[in-house]
């Protein structure tokens, strides 16, 4: 291990909130969190520096839950609130491996929290500390992708980790339909073109324009998060 060497200086690593219920499907899997925060440390032992972003599925989803139940922007506002309680988890965890972590959220917490200040989360992650970016972007109608190629493009990565609980981009769902083939690499204009599952259309456009491939994995096995940051082949590259 010592000899690996990583191809990226500063990530931005999604991951989905259900990716954190595990087989529970809600709440939070501590096991799974604990096998996360540990990957985290050892690309933080390489001297990556590591944002992260977490949905809020595995408690809430505002379109989903809310539906024609309550209005959208208040829906997707509780929404917002289930990520924090993630980044709270996650954070607590690294803090008991004595990872240096800071939580920020685009919506003020103060007690809780450091409100988001792209220079100052900059700051934190020169120093060596890995950065939550709780809140997704902090308004609604954008999803947690979004919110995560958006602090990618702020923070500067060169790299958005997308975690999720699927191996990589399909030409179809691989669970719903058994010809569906598996991409090693795709095109920003293919995945907008063929309505591909990676992200949605916004995380989508505002990562092509910006130029940060996205790497699709699975994070049941939490070693890809090392695998990616080290340049191996692993899930699905979207440049």
């Amino acid at each position: 291990m010592a000899e690996d060497k990583p191809v990226y200086k500063r990530v931005l690593l999604k991951i989905s909130g259900e990716a954190l219920a595990g087989e529970k499907h809600f709440g939070l899997d501590f096991d799974i969190i604990r096998k996360v925060c540990e990957v985290v440390k050892k690309c933080v032992g390489l001297g990556v520096e590591v944002g992260i972003v977490i949905g809020g599925g595995n408690f809430w989803r505002g379109v989903k839950d809310g539906g024609d139940k309550m209005e959208r922007s208040r829906a997707d506002h509780m929404g917002m609130l289930a990520t924090a309680m993630n980044c709270l988890a996650v954070a607590d965890v690294m803090e008991q491996m004595d990872i240096p972590v800071r939580v920020q959220t685009a919506i003020e917490m103060r007690t809780i929290a450091e409100p988001y200040i792209r220079l100052k989360a900059d700051k934190h992650l020169k120093n060596g500390r890995v950065v939550i970016f709780g809140c997704g972007t902090g308004c609604p109608f954008f999803s947690t992708d979004t919110a995560a190629v958006l602090r990618a493009a702020e923070i500067g990565a060169d790299a958005i980790l997308l975690a999720k609980n699927i191996d990589g981009v399909y030409s179809a769902d691989p669970r719903k339909d058994p010809t569906a083939v598996k991409f090693d690499s795709i095109t920003y204009d293919e995945v907008l073109a063929k309505h591909l599952a990676v992200m949605d259309s916004t995380a989508t456009s505002l990562s092509m324009d910006n130029h940060i491939p996205v790497i699709l994995f699975a994070l049941e096995d939490p070693e890809n998060i090392y695998r990616a940051v080290i340049g191996e082949k692993v899930g699905t590259v979207v440049k």
